[in-house]
């Protein structure tokens, strides 16, 4: 039976699933003069290009979704839960 490849692509999408390296993973996300995708390590697909500035653009939006869906505005109770809303219906 013949070896199957470890790394190519299929459909157009970069696949790799050759055991990593420290030194090929810091390369693979630190590739000066690229796009701001490059082809994943490990695995399949492509990841963020860490020396291109519109990655830091996608990273920094990501944290501050992260931190609004976390609740970060307003400071919860001692119990873990923020108070409670009073909503008004006018029934007119």
């Amino acid at each position: 039976m013949a070896d199957k490849p470890t790394s190519g692509e299929i459909l157009g999408i970069p696949y790799n699933f050759e055991r990593p390296s420290i030194g090929r993973l810091f390369s693979s996300y630190w590739q000066p003069g690229e796009g701001m995708l490059v082809e994943k390590p490990f695995g399949v697909g492509y990841t963020l290009n860490l020396a291109n500035w519109r990655s830091w653009l996608v990273v920094g939006v990501a944290a501050v979704l992260l931190w609004n869906e976390s609740g970060g505005r307003g400071e919860p109770d001692a119990d873990g839960e923020s108070e409670p809303v009073e909503v008004l219906v006018d029934d007119e």
